[in-house]
């Protein structure tokens, strides 16, 4: 096949390089690429039939398994933006996104969904009915042939990833062909997924850190097994070891539940030979207990943002050479740090992360203001990405993440990072995970932990590893952190958990 340009490229060519190798297993459901590729033309056919081709809308609310690939490439095909929700997704948070999308389709299991869709005039359809059409029993259809729309442009839009705001409802991020594309082979020219490496994913499809184990399985031939949020705690390990994973996308709650599971595990251990992480830092003791309790295990840390998917990447085991850094910019992009005036600053000054490349998104969904905000042309030409987070380069160009600009606050007078303070607590011997809430109001910021230690003896043993004035005034032992549906820690719901606490005792 000729340059892949378009996200379904990425099928068709592995469809040709590896027909019958899997592509993507589901509990018990295993489909090939060719297999996968087959599915998409069907659903390609299908979406056209029902008006569905270039600049239609398709929201998809559906629980991971090989129709959602299927739907997703049959949505490249015909030029259909498509995006993903958690399935979960219900209600007004579904509503909104039924009148900011406003999609000429919905797929979703709940049937309230679907009513709420066609009350708007949108058209709702239950998956299990797609299920027959992208997968019909063997010899009961004959292949599908091209679809007969016009093909997508590279510049077209071809997904809408809806991303929470702290202040605001959900808002789209816009990728084209184009970025997508760029951005999943830029990904695999530093992270060198293999033919034959089973990657186990147990982060929804909705994330995208998820979605994009499924494209870079397609353009390195690895074969990529779906799990769930569910399957993230105790049942990580079993489904590690029965699918002989070699590689683990992790966020840091999914990599400390490993951690604390090979700890009062046999001595059998999983095959992995790779775990990456994204979505929060991952301190090092939780790094480092992997390494110990894996031997040959490799990590490459990560920074990145939905709005450019990665921004930097570590080469493997660079962090035992660098600590805390995340890593060097993706090959063909730019990191800049800038002042407060949007101007470059020196290496070793901290300021605000912009990012440059081909990989940054088109824009947000409906958002002119907030496109203004975040993407001003520094002296006039030069387009790039302004983060809100904050951070250093060192002379070799590696990005030292200091933290988000909702993460910085004040107490006592000082600027404290809570990124800095979480990681000092996760230092702590026994402190399996750890969240800050910042200030707010009256009171002063709180540190949670999920510890063997008491309240007090972490905050004692965290004043060994940060500034007096850095440590919470309080902390709060508790069995888990509540998570996101990302497996990121949900502060609103640590907030609200913390709030009805204090109430009881109080």
């Amino acid at each position: 096949m000729s340059e892949i340009t378009l996200l379904h490229q990425l099928l068709d060519t592995a469809a040709e390089s590896w027909p019958d190798r899997p592509a993507v297993t589901r509990q018990q459901s295993t489909t090939t690429f060719a297999g996968l590729r087959d599915a998409a033309h069907r659903l390609a056919h299908w979406l056209h039939d029902q008006g569905i081709g270039r600049g239609r809308r398709v929201v998809v609310a559906v629980p991971s398994g090989p129709l959602v690939p299927a739907l997703v490439f049959a949505a490249s095909r015909v030029g259909a933006p498509f995006s993903l929700l958690h399935e979960q997704v219900r209600g007004v948070p579904l509503e909104h996104v039924l009148d900011d999308c406003e999609p000429s389709l919905l797929i979703a299991e709940d049937p309230a969904s679907r009513a709420a869709a066609r009350q708007r005039g949108i058209p709702a359809v239950d998956p299990a009915e797609l299920l027959a059409v992208a997968f019909p029993a063997p010899g009961t259809a004959a292949p599908a042939g091209p679809v007969p729309a016009p093909e997508p442009l590279a510049v077209d839009p071809v997904c809408l990833i809806y991303t929470s705001g702290t202040t605001s409802l959900p808002k789209a991020v816009v990728s084209t062909h184009q970025q997508a594309v760029f951005a999943v082979h830029a990904i695999q020219q530093v992270l060198k997924y293999r033919p034959d490496d089973v990657v186990y994913c147990p982060l929804p499809l909705s994330f995208d850190y998820g979605l994009y184990q499924v494209f870079l399985g397609a353009l390195s031939g690895a074969h990529t097994v779906l799990g769930s949020a569910a399957e993230a705690g105790p049942a990580l390990l079993r489904n590690l070891l029965e699918s002989g994973a070699t590689v683990l996308p992790a966020v840091p709650s999914v990599a400390e539940s490993l951690v604390w599971l090979l700890k009062r595990a046999t001595a059998r251990r999983p095959a992995l030979r790779l775990v990456t992480n994204t979505g929060a830092a991952l301190s090092t003791e939780t790094v480092g207990a992997l390494r110990e309790a894996i031997p040959g295990l490799r990590a490459q840390v990560m920074y990145g943002l939905t709005e450019c998917k990665r921004a930097v990447i570590m080469p493997p085991d660079g962090d035992l050479d660098r600590p805390g850094s995340c890593g060097l910019p993706l090959p063909g992009t730019e990191i800049v740090i800038l002042d407060d005036e949007g101007e470059p600053v020196p290496p070793g000054t901290i300021g605000e992360i912009a990012v440059r490349g081909p990989n940054v998104m088109a824009g947000y969904w409906r958002r002119p203001e907030l496109n203004a905000q975040r993407f001003p042309l520094r002296d006039g030409l030069f387009p790039e990405l302004r983060t809100g987070d904050y951070g250093r380069l060192d002379e070799d160009g590696y990005l030292y993440f200091s933290g988000r600009r909702d993460d910085l606050y004040k107490e006592r007078g000082f600027r404290v990072s809570g990124t800095e303070v979480e990681a000092a607590a996760h230092r702590v011997p026994g402190v399996v995970s750890a969240a800050v809430l910042p200030p707010a109001g009256r009171r002063p910021a709180i540190l949670a932990v999920v510890a063997e230690a008491g309240a007090e003896q972490v905050l004692e043993l965290m004043r060994e590893q940060i500034e007096e004035f850095k440590v919470p005034r309080r902390c709060v032992v508790l069995e888990e952190l509540p998570l996101s549906r990302n497996g990121k820690v949900d502060r609103t719901a640590l907030a609200a958990l913390l709030e009805d606490r204090a109430r009881v005792a109080g």
